[in-house]
């Protein structure tokens, strides 16, 4: 999003370039994955005993702010698909338009309160992936030294510092958009994406208008001509 309207109407164009595939696709590798790991979350949250009130260790708060994240991005994640993806549209959702992708999501995330909602889900959903890659490591015996482990928090701090960098940047980028100026852009890829779909050049049905520069012609200029044949000229007195 930050690179301009231009380029991510590009990518979302890519993207829905998969055609029927793409419905596929999305539960196999998003949908189907994020709904196992949301209900082995719940039940390790069902079967856990936080005593972070008792034992207030780093170890313990990020072990409560774990699940607790977890649970947001949960809540967060359903109402973004809500909200945008099409599979929300009997709910009053489904505003993406893949068509126009930045307007109709600058349109959905510009009430002040919905941007604020993304940002805690945005961060949320990025420390449970970042400090998850820290305890996945020490559940399955990746890095079971303390030296190793430090290693790995300052990796974890770094993948979602840059995550949630990324996360805001898109969001501001979004909230900063042009609308207008957007859907013309949106408008032009459409129309010449159409335009190569049908075997029509873009120039094609290009009417020129009066005075413009396809349209302005020059009088060609002759050189003069000499004759080379003919009577001679007389030549003048005295030579």
């Amino acid at each position: 999003m930050l690179a301009g309207p231009g380029t991510f109407q590009s990518r979302v164009d890519m993207i829905h370039s998969l055609g029927p595939l793409l419905v596929p696709i999305e539960w196999a590798f998003i949908f189907l994955p994020m709904l196992f790991h949301a209900v082995v979350g719940f039940v390790i949250i069902a079967n856990g005993m936080p005593n972070v009130g008792s034992y207030a260790y780093v170890g313990n708060v990020r072990y409560t702010l774990q699940r607790a994240t977890g649970m947001i991005a949960f809540v967060f994640i359903i109402w973004h698909i809500t909200q945008l993806h099409w599979l929300g549209t009997p709910f009053g959702g489904g505003r993406f338009d893949p068509h126009h992708a930045t307007s109709s999501a600058a349109i959905t995330l510009r009430p002040l309160l919905v941007s604020m909602l993304y940002a805690i889900g945005i961060l949320s959903t990025v420390f449970h992936f970042s400090n998850g890659l820290w305890t996945l490591g020490i559940t399955w015996g990746i890095w079971t030294s303390p030296a190793a482990m430090r290693r790995a928090n300052w990796i974890s701090i770094a993948i979602g510092v840059l995550l949630g960098g990324a996360g805001l940047g898109a969001l501001g980028g979004m909230r900063s958009v042009d609308v207008e100026q957007a859907r013309a852009i949106e408008n032009r890829m459409d129309d010449v994406k159409r335009m190569l779909e049908g075997g029509q050049s873009p120039l094609d049905g290009h009417q020129p208008q009066p005075g413009s520069p396809e349209v302005r012609t020059t009088k060609p200029q002759t050189a003069p001509v000499v004759p080379t044949s003919g009577p001679a000229l007389p030549s003048p007195p005295g030579a």
